[in-house]
């Protein structure tokens, strides 16, 4: 696990170099032909990963609802995500890494609820999940990487 650990924490860390090197405007703008926008995929993978690796394992998220409604699969950006929004969502961004990390080691994720997703995986333990959600954040760095191309 130390290496699935290490691989999300570079994968975190490269989604907080877009909060760090755009703007507000920046991380907002939904360009033509594309149905996001930069800040929506950044709180999309905080919200995924608290369901498939959280409550997919019958604990309480660290999130709010309103986060995890906003950001959950098939929303949508519904407005201007504010300053004070991507605050929350940079600060959740390493936090939930080390929180995670610290839960494994102390031996909370004792059960698990398989789950199948929308993609077809099939997750029928907590390992899985945090495989896929790397896998999952990968994808969302691929589509935020062509969305910077056109802001």
């Amino acid at each position: 696990m130390e290496a699935t650990f290490r691989i999300w924490e570079t994968s975190r860390n490269l989604y907080k170099n877009f909060l760090d090197n755009y703007s507000l405007e920046q991380l907002n703008t939904i360009p033509t032909g594309m149905s996001n926008n930069l800040i929506w995929n950044i709180g999309h993978i905080i919200v995924s990963q608290q369901k498939l690796v959280y409550a997919l394992s019958g604990l309480p998220m660290h999130i709010s609802d309103s986060l995890f409604e906003k950001y959950q699969n098939g929303s949508r950006p519904d407005g201007k995500t504010t300053k004070a929004e991507v605050d929350e969502i940079k600060k959740f961004l390493l936090e939930m890494v080390e929180k995670t990390k610290s839960d494994f080691e102390a031996g909370i994720f004792k059960e698990f609820h398989p789950y199948q997703t929308k993609t077809g995986f099939y997750l029928g333990t907590f390992t899985e999940a945090i495989a896929f959600n790397n896998y999952h954040e990968g994808v969302h760095l691929g589509i935020m990487m062509s969305i910077k191309k056109y802001i």
